[in-house]
């Protein structure tokens, strides 16, 4: 218990010497995407997570506490944590899956900053199908092309550490990863960039779902074109993510500012 509280205390320290406005800044860039993403029904119920590293930290994370839904998201609700899921400051407690999978996965990819989990709709769903998830036969599937990782074995719940280990194993050098019968998750270096591809991955999914109802042939973009147009839309993608996460924040600010509280 004594080395348990001195870590704890060690960890406070660090906390008091970080850049306050910076974190209240991630507070409510994050609070912003969790409210949005319940706008938009990329939610289910209380479980799925949402972290985010803590400016100028390696081993403190911002995240979404246990029982409340997207909806309810604020910026002085999200709690910080350590890398071993001890709540450092804000009221509440960790859902477990999200400390075992999110916790490993920022330890163990420099690139996963930020880490965005859900079951959103349409991209578990072809979650649970056979074969690769997007057939990249729209431009907006472009933006994920050579981006994608599939864990083909769904393990159960993420409870432990090994299962963590697992999954950020199976991610590699992809940023995202569908998570066969489960659902997805996306990594990026900023909270604004993980926003950006969880939406548009939606959507991605969202047009190839129609696209496969019709029960007509998919026609994907070849390989190169692919590839070209991929490497294009990556040029400006921190901007352009950085002016679409603005956009909800002004949207919010107008329709339901109290998730700055």
């Amino acid at each position: 218990m004594p080395g348990f509280l001195q870590r704890l205390g060690m960890l406070r320290n660090a906390l008091s010497g970080i850049d306050r406005d910076a974190l209240t800044e991630a507070r409510l860039d994050l609070a912003a995407c969790l409210r949005q993403a319940a706008r938009l029904g990329m939610h289910e119920g209380i479980c799925n997570h949402f972290s985010a590293m803590v400016p100028g930290s390696d081993q403190l994370f911002l995240v979404n506490p246990l029982g409340y839904g997207f909806h309810e998201a604020t910026a002085s609700r999200l709690l910080v944590c350590d890398l071993e899921g001890n709540v450092v400051e804000g009221e509440g407690q960790v859902e477990a899956t999200a400390f075992y999978i999110h916790a490993r996965l920022h330890r163990r990819h420099a690139h996963a900053r930020v880490a965005f989990h859900t079951h959103m709709p349409n991209a578990t769903a072809l979650a649970m199908l056979e074969g690769p998830p997007l057939s990249f036969a729209i431009q907006s599937a472009l933006k994920f092309y050579d981006r994608l990782a599939v864990d083909e074995h769904y393990n159960g719940l993420a409870l432990d550490n090994a299962e963590g280990d697992r999954i950020a194993v199976a991610m590699g050098d992809k940023p995202i990863i569908f998570l066969k019968n489960h659902g997805v998750m996306v990594t990026a270096p900023s909270i604004a960039e993980a926003w950006d591809d969880l939406y548009y991955l939606e959507r991605a999914c969202e047009a190839e779902l129609l696209a496969l109802a019709t029960g007509r042939r998919l026609l994907p973009v070849l390989p190169g074109v692919a590839a070209h147009t991929a490497r294009q839309m990556r040029a400006d993608a921190a901007e352009a993510a950085r002016l679409h996460l603005a956009s909800v924040r002004r949207t919010l600010d107008r329709e339901v500012p109290d998730y700055r509280h």
